[in-house]
This record gives C-alpha cells, structure tokens and sequence, in this order.
C-alpha cells in the first residue's frame, strides 16, 4: 500500500505542527524543529515491503531529536537506514559524528538517543524496520549506526544497489514478492555488519579486507551450491587456498565454518516463513546447501538448541507481516499487481536467486 503525506495544502503557519506528526507517525516519535521562518512545502512517499517500511522524504532545512525521555516514553525498537539523495545531514549518536552526502548511508538506532541536522533543502529514502529483524548482534549493531557507508564501494555499494532497486519497484509489488525481496535487504545489512565487524580488526590491510569483501559476496550468491568449496571459491577470485585461509584468520573462524553459519541462518530463515510458503525441512536444507538432511539436522540442534522440525513447529503461526508497527497517516492508494519484468529487474541487481 502507498502512503503519500504532503503539506502544500496545509497553512504556512500550521507546517511545522503538521509535519512533526507526520514524521513521528512515519518513523518513531521524534522532536522535529524546522530552520526556515516560511516552512517549505513538503513530501512523504512510503511503501510497506513485509517488516520494511520505504520512505521517499523531500523536505526543507530541519532539526530532528530521540532523546532519552521519548525512548523512555514509547519504547519503540526500530532501526532506519538513510539513502541521501540531495542535500547533507550530520548525524550524531553514541558519540560518534558522521556527514551524509549524496551518495552515502547510515543507519540510526532508534533505542538509543541521536540527533540527525540537515540544514539544507533535501531529499533522502530511508528504510525503517523493527531491530529484530535483522539477524546481528548488539555488538555488531554497534559497529552499524553513527556511520557513514559509501554507496559507490564495496558492500555499501551492493547494498545501496539493492535498495535503490527495492524502492523502485516498491509500489508495484505483491505482498509475498515484497516480503521475500524484503527479507533479502535484511540479510544484506547483515553481511555489511559482518564486513564492519573486520575493519575494526587492527591487524587486517585494507587489500584484503576488500578481497574478503568479494569472497563474502560470492559467498552469499552461491550459498545454496552444494559443491561450493574452498578450493573453487579461490579460483574464482584468482587466490591460493591458503591465502582464502588467512583472510578468514581476520573473522575468527575458518571458511567452511562461516560457509556453514550463512547456511543455517537462511535455514533457520526460511523455516520460520508462514503456512503459504512453508517448505519442508528437506527441501529448505537442500535449499541452501546442506545434502544430508541428518547431517543437517544434527547441525541445526547443535547450534540452536532445537530441532529443524521444531523450530518450525514453534513459528507455525509467525506472519512475515507488519502486525505492531506505528500505523502511517494517510492512505491514498493501493499497490497494483507486480509484473514478471519488474521481478526480473531486481533479481539483476545480483540478489534475485536469495528470495
């Protein structure tokens, strides 16, 4: 469904009101102080996408709080990822100042206080979703927000790539198509977690931290190749086996380990999916990669505590809708029925084979 909120019709003098309601029914609630004395006319564009909601904000000059008396307040556990577009932003949280350029993205905690200045007109999509979506730690997380990611390399700029496509296509979507390609975007932000997590290892050269990017990535693309190995993820990036060996030294584990957890997490991911999608723990298994079901089923138990069969007992109910979110302000038309070319123009973009 398509949400358009615009202030062109509202009263110069009653703006300011109107849009911090509107921005704090869109996100989370904020304190919202607009820098111009003739408030600007204003626009928000958004989509819901399964537990991703995609938000198209042009507005003017502002200032945006989440101090500790609205989390203490509302207690709402979301997470934005800011896509600038026009204009810059300075964003501050845990002590930690970044410049959003066009070009550039950060991610915001919204449990934890941050202020966000844009003091010129601007344009930036962001992409609003609960923290438990997204498979990271605390610790990971950490490394996530008050950052600065450049769209233009590296995994920034896969997922950049991705999530400008997304937002695209969001309009024309069919709910479980936006669900699956939503899900996706959550596994990316994930990856970029895992990629932040070793450029704070002190010891690793930023030249193999970027290999170790690109193996990440071809990792992810092949994750369901039963016969992905070691050996054939070296030669397709033109490295010794025992070179691949020494850059997952930088992750604190080996690269059939790392293979393995990618595995179970899209497992674990899948399994969780509601009735109308639910596969069978063999097929899911066979899905991602794992041949042996008992083998499979062995790792999954010791890893999570549980059964396949029983975690996806546990979430037989689970609906990868939103069902607790802040309701948005106006609805103003329906999401028409996707084509099988806007499908295939994401799948382009080098994620399709993951949904």
């Amino acid at each position: 469904m398509t949400v358009v909120l615009d202030t062109a019709g509202i009263p110069s003098a009653d703006r300011a009101e109107y849009w911090h309601e509107a921005v704090s029914h869109t996100f989370i609630p904020l304190d919202v102080t607009l820098l111009e004395s003739e408030p600007a006319p204003a626009t928000i564009t958004s989509h819901r996408l399964g537990p991703v909601q995609i938000s198209l904000v042009r507005a003017g000059p502002q200032r945006v709080e989440r101090s500790a008396g609205l989390i203490a307040r509302d207690g709402e556990d979301h997470l934005t990822l800011a896509l600038q577009h026009r204009g810059t932003a300075r964003l501050v949280q845990d002590d930690r100042q970044v410049v959003l350029r066009p070009g550039t993205f950060a991610i915001s905690d919204a449990g934890r206080p941050f202020s966000k200045e844009l003091v010129d007109p601007f344009v930036f999509t962001a992409f609003h979703w609960p923290r438990s979506a997204v498979g990271v730690s605390g610790e990971e997380l950490g490394l996530l927000t008050g950052t600065a990611f450049d769209a233009g390399s590296g995994t920034g700029r896969l997922v950049a790539a991705y999530l400008e496509s997304l937002s695209r296509y969001a309009g024309s979507l069919e709910p479980r198509q936006a669900s699956w390609l939503a899900t996706t975007a959550l596994d990316l932000l994930a990856a970029l977690a895992d990629e932040r997590r070793g450029r704070f290892v002190p010891e690793a050269p930023e030249a193999a931290l970027a290999t170790l990017a690109r193996v990440k990535d071809h990792i992810m693309r092949h994750l369901g190749d039963p016969d992905l190995s070691p050996r054939r993820i070296a030669a397709a990036h033109h490295i010794s086996v025992r070179y691949l060996h020494n850059l997952f030294r930088f992750e604190g584990v080996t690269v059939a380990r790392w293979i393995q957890r990618q595995r179970l997490h899209m497992c674990r991911r899948d399994l969780a999916r509601p009735a109308p999608v639910r596969a069978t723990v063999a097929a899911v298994a066979g899905r991602w990669g794992f041949t042996n079901p008992g083998h499979f089923s062995r790792v999954f138990r010791a890893v999570y505590g549980i059964s396949p069969r029983e975690w996806q007992a546990a979430h037989a109910g689970t609906v990868i809708t939103p069902g607790t979110e802040r309701p948005l302000p106006l609805v103003a038309l329906s999401v028409p029925v996707s084509t099988d070319e806007q499908v295939k123009a994401l799948s382009r973009s080098g994620f399709g084979a993951a949904v």
